[in-house]
């Protein structure tokens, strides 16, 4: 009996020193999961807290996923990381320095033209002659000095096609028109692209294009056909000075090939032939019909050849490296 009360006495010892511990037990560290408070209980208030008590404190929240909010942190930390970096370079100064960030909005080029030669080759047809078409093979071999600024050489080599328009009306109304037909055409020219940019098309694939201006100045080689006078008259071929001026939109399927849609007007002085018969004879008794020197019109006519061409052009060096400021 004496031996049970002895026991009881120890268990009632113990607990009353084990109380005290308990209620000054030390706060959570990282990584233990936050008790939830009370029903009742405010936020941020320690368990077993009764609303409104002095003596308590409050605990910060922790972040989103159980864990607590980073402290410290700054150049000890960096330097424990990497001290041999701490060591060539004074922090401190690097950190206090000005920035100034170049900040790349828009994106680069897809294909730049700076440097490269681009080789065309074109089919051309005449829009604005209704008596006598003039398609061509068109070739040209231009240079880009800038990426919007070239220089080229072109050129033309004609075929020629009366209409049936022109064979229709000469036989209705007993009216010859005087028709030229074009040998060749060269020129030197001047290049600037004042846009550039892309497109969507079939879903999906992109299409960079851009949008270039042309002008220049060369020679065209014509003659006129002779439809007044045929039986008598014939014509020679004779080179006369040519301007061109012009725009053209240029589609790219790679970096280094695209497809060319161009217009061009070529303005030249050119000689038709005369309207009148001159009557009569010379003195040797020659018909005046016969006479070269009345076979052409006395005034020299200004001529507009519109043209339109298709072509495919081909950059080189193909490829190239982008060279951005330092």
């Amino acid at each position: 009996m004496a031996m049970n009360q002895a026991r009881v006495g120890l268990l009632v010892a113990a607990a009353l020193v084990g109380l005290p511990l308990t209620a000054a037990a030390q706060p959570k560290t990282a990584g233990q999961k936050a008790e939830e408070p009370a029903p009742g209980a405010e936020p941020g208030a320690q368990p077993g807290a009764q609303p409104g008590a002095e003596g308590t404190e409050a605990t910060e929240p922790p972040t989103e996923g159980g864990e607590e909010p980073a402290t410290g942190g700054g150049l000890e930390e960096l330097c424990a990381i990497d001290p041999d970096a701490c060591k060539a370079v004074d922090l401190e100064k690097a950190a206090a320095r000005e920035l100034e960030p170049e900040m790349y909005a828009v994106q680069q080029i897809y294909a730049l033209r700076r440097l490269r030669f681009e080789l065309n080759l074109a089919a051309g047809l005449t829009l604005n002659d209704q008596f006598v078409s003039h398609p061509s093979f068109a070739p040209s071999a231009n240079f880009y000095i800038t990426n919007v600024i070239g220089v080229g050489l072109s050129a033309n080599v004609y075929g020629n096609s009366p209409s049936n328009f022109n064979f229709q009306t000469s036989r209705a109304a007993r009216i010859g028109q005087s028709i030229t037909e074009y040998q060749w055409n060269a020129n030197a020219n001047f290049l600037y692209v004042p846009v550039y940019g892309k497109f969507a098309g079939f879903s999906d694939f992109i299409f960079h294009y851009d949008v270039y201006l042309i002008g220049g100045v060369g020679a065209i080689s014509t003659r006129p056909i002779a439809v007044v006078d045929p039986d008598n008259r014939t014509f020679d071929w004779k080179p006369k000075v040519a301007f061109n001026v012009g725009g053209g939109l240029r589609i790219f399927f790679n970096r280094w090939f695209a497809v060319t849609a161009e217009i061009r007007d070529y303005i030249f002085p050119d000689e038709l032939e005369n309207q009148t018969i001159v009557s009569g004879v010379d003195e040797e008794g020659v018909p005046l019909a016969q006479d070269p020197s009345t076979w052409l019109a006395e005034e020299v006519s200004w001529t507009n050849n519109v043209q339109a061409q298709i072509g495919l052009s081909f950059f080189l060096p193909p490829t190239w490296e982008y060279r951005l400021p330092k």
